[in-house]
């Protein structure tokens, strides 16, 4: 229990200061669909789409190798090798991705900016840079500097895009010949939004500036080819990883059935806000992963770690399903943040997002039997064959059924992947997971989902659908007290629930 506590507390700072940064950065959606045209919004979301590709090149793997090998070699020489190696390695693809800018933007269907390239060059780099410094935080369990410096980044993002995008248009009606006005151009809206992203990289690596410099310059060649053969597949896996979770975006603007790049870019638009609604599992998923990487290569050395990693499965997944219920049963609610009411169009791809989402979260759980095998190379021909899945799924039913085939791409390569993942794992790594019990949990909250839907035939009422989604969720939840009794966790949450309700 103590592990599992330790878990949900690294879990709980890298949660918080996630969903925090998420939610706020959430908040911009509202604002920025106001702000843009579906065209524009389209845009963004293709750029936005190319940046997590570069990533994958940029980090290569380190992070996961830098926490692998500081459990067993010496913790500053791994992170003055790995430091170094991306140092240098972001120099040399930095220079690279600049030379190739107009290429890229004639891909990307950016050629009237092609400078949101460099802009993203620098966020990429930037970001790269921070990557060892940020793992040597999660390493030494430090998740309080990890959240200040995760929150306080995205609210200089948001700041400084409120600065570019509404405080320079005001003082410039107000007065035409201010001093922003030396700078700023109304029809490069997208642009500030990477500026922003840039200022807020540069703010993120100066608080990191301490981890940054406790690099001694000692470089470990013979580690460095041990830490690289261990993570270079991840860089296959990562690359696969990226095309099942963006390219999909830069894929409907080539192939959307429709009759202008503009039009294209629209629908673009539709399905990357949509998409933004499926945010409590990602954030759920990312807050597990920034907690469970570490904490799962320092437990496997425990005689109980497969049992732990069961239990840590178990509740993973409720969590998800109660994080599904509560979107898709108040899905008139959540729309609001979406402030341009054209692009309520794509509100049925959500629930499918959701689930496909949550069978990545069960996948990332899942990873855990090879990476703590050392069998990185299985990671990356399962993500490959998912990327295979989004390929042709996409290539065949874009042209007829634009965004929706995205969707159902996505739920069928994370699925895929998902199944995959278990069937190898419990060949090689047996782990006791509940897997029939977990399995009826997803389904039960799909099933609680297609009822509400029947019950707003009878009347299409907001307080109708905010009622009849309250008392199914109630139902859940009296469900798995029902089920999950027993065991340890819920009687805890019972005695505390019971001790706060005796002091109401």
């Amino acid at each position: 229990m103590s592990s599992l506590k330790k878990l949900a507390n690294q879990t709980m700072w890298y949660g918080l200061s996630s969903i925090a940064a998420r939610f706020i950065n959430y908040l911009l959606t509202p604002y920025l669909t106001f702000k843009f045209s579906n065209a524009q919004y389209g845009e963004m979301s293709v750029v936005y789409a190319f940046i997590p590709f570069m990533n994958v090149i940029f980090t290569y793997g380190l992070e996961t190798g830098y926490f692998r090998f500081s459990t067993k070699e010496n913790k500053q020489t791994v992170f003055n090798t790995t430091a170094i190696s991306m140092i240098t390695s972001t120099v040399l693809l930095s220079i690279l991705l600049i030379a190739l800018q107009h290429p890229l933007s004639v891909l990307l269907q950016i050629t009237e900016h092609p400078e949101y390239l460099s802009l993203s060059a620098a966020i990429i780099a930037l970001d790269a840079l921070s990557t060892i410094p940020f793992a040597k935080l999660r390493q030494d369990g430090r998740p309080q500097k990890f959240a200040f410096i995760k929150v306080g980044g995205i609210i200089t993002n948001i700041i400084s895009i409120y600065f570019f995008l509404s405080i320079c248009p005001h003082w410039l009606q107000q007065n035409p010949n201010h001093w922003c006005g030396s700078f700023f151009k109304a029809d490069w809206a997208v642009g500030y939004v990477l500026l922003a992203n840039v200022i807020q990289s540069v703010f993120t690596l100066l608080f990191l500036s301490k981890e940054f410099f406790s690099v001694e310059l000692k470089f470990d060649t013979k580690l460095w080819k041990e830490i690289l053969l261990y993570s270079l597949p991840l860089i296959v896996a990562g690359f696969a990883g990226m095309i099942n979770e963006t390219f999909d975006r830069i894929m409907l603007g080539w192939w959307a059935p429709a009759s202008s790049v503009e039009e294209a870019k629209g629908q673009v638009g539709i399905y990357s806000a949509c998409y933004k609604l499926s945010i409590l599992i990602t954030l759920a998923v990312q807050a597990f992963r920034m907690g469970a990487e570490p904490f799962f290569f320092k437990q496997s050395t425990e005689k109980d770690a497969p049992k732990l990693y069961a239990k840590v499965m178990k509740f993973f997944i409720i969590t998800l399903c109660i994080m599904f219920l509560t979107v898709v049963l108040y899905l008139d609610i959540w729309k609001q943040f979406i402030r341009n009411p054209q692009m309520w169009a794509g509100l049925k791809v959500v629930p499918i997002l959701l689930l496909a989402n949550m069978f990545l979260g069960i996948y990332y759980n899942l990873s855990v039997w090879y990476k703590l095998a050392n069998k990185t190379i299985v990671g990356a021909w399962i993500t490959v064959i998912g990327a295979g899945v989004t390929l042709i799924i996409n290539f065949i039913f874009i042209p007829h059924f634009s965004y929706m085939a995205c969707a159902w791409a996505t739920f069928f390569c994370y699925g895929s992947m998902m199944v995959i993942s278990f069937i190898w794992g419990q060949k090689h790594f047996p782990i006791p997971y509940v897997w029939k019990k977990l399995v009826a949990y997803m389904v039960i909250v799909v099933l609680l989902f297609f009822i509400q839907k029947a019950l707003l035939l009878l009347t299409n009422n907001i307080w109708f659908e905010i009622a009849t989604g309250t008392m199914l969720i109630l139902f859940f939840l009296w469900f798995l007290f029902k089920i999950e009794r027993k065991d340890a966790v819920f009687i805890q949450l019972k005695t505390l629930v019971s001790k706060k309700l005796g002091k109401g």
